[in-house]
């Protein structure tokens, strides 16, 4: 369903120059499967994300989601993703119901196929006790939920959740991941993106962890436990992290010390 091949983005930075914020990343996910993707803030979590929803184009490598390259036919990949993060706007004066039926809307659904599917995600989310509650008047739970809705109102077969259980409390977030949880079991190709090692390990089947833009290892939690011997996976995750960055120390001293004889030697 998604496959991603030497993905990166550059950027210009005023202070550093040229900057990767995402570095040759590769991965792939199946239908009915959760792919976790676990990394601190900045580590180019969302910026994968972003590519893979069209939002941003890469500088180079392939993202395909559903058999469609998202530079290519970025319009055809928009019909096939679902997409929920934390800072969804709402619309104060629409109520759940119309904001969920505006976005069908959007993608061209016909009416009486959008009012069966408005229906169905309304008794499956929960939401019909407040389905007539104008965006202003939400709480934020309800709020998550309309989010989930609208980027599910079009059945697509993938879906990509970045930092969507952020700011929410624990009875929320746990509800959300429960939904997750039931649209894999509907044969969703899903991708969850955290920095909360708890919910990688309660929910996805296999794990990338990344960090400066850059996959520092994947595999299932087992896998990853195994290869680098540690059962702990807070542990292992900031054990990644720690080698990465000395790695990094080490490739600057070096640079540095190398530039330093070249000098002498001029």
């Amino acid at each position: 369903m998604i496959q991603v091949q030497h993905l990166t983005k550059h950027y210009e930075d005023l202070h550093r120059g040229l900057f990767a914020a995402v570095d040759g990343v590769s991965f792939t996910v199946g239908s009915g499967e959760i792919f976790g993707l676990l990394g601190p803030n900045g580590a180019g979590k969302t910026t994968v994300l972003r590519i893979l929803s069209t939002v941003l184009t890469p500088t180079s490598g392939i993202a395909n989601v559903a058999g469609y390259d998202v530079g290519i036919d970025p319009a055809e990949v928009r019909r096939r993703i679902g997409f929920v993060s934390n800072n969804t706007a709402m619309y104060d004066r629409m109520t759940a119901w119309e904001m969920v039926e505006y976005f069908g809307r959007l993608h061209g659904m016909p009416r009486d196929v959008l009012a069966e599917r408005l229906e169905t995600l309304f008794s499956q989310l929960r939401m019909n006790d407040f389905r007539d509650v104008p965006g202003g008047k939400m709480s934020t739970g309800m709020k998550q939920k309309v989010s989930i809705a609208r980027a599910m109102v079009h059945d697509p077969p993938v879906l990509v959740f970045d930092e969507a259980t952020l700011g929410l409390d624990v009875m929320v977030a746990r509800n959300l991941l429960s939904v997750i949880r039931d649209l894999r079991e509907c044969g969703k190709c899903l991708i969850f993106s955290t920095h909360i090692m708890s919910e990688v390990e309660r929910l996805c089947d296999r794990i990338a962890i990344m960090h400066r833009g850059k996959i520092l290892d994947s595999g299932t939690l087992e896998a990853l436990r195994q290869r680098h011997g540690q059962e702990d996976f807070e542990e292992l995750f900031f054990g990644l992290l720690s080698d990465h960055e000395r790695g990094d120390c080490e490739r600057v001293d070096c640079e540095r010390d190398n530039d330093q004889t070249c000098g002498a030697s001029a």
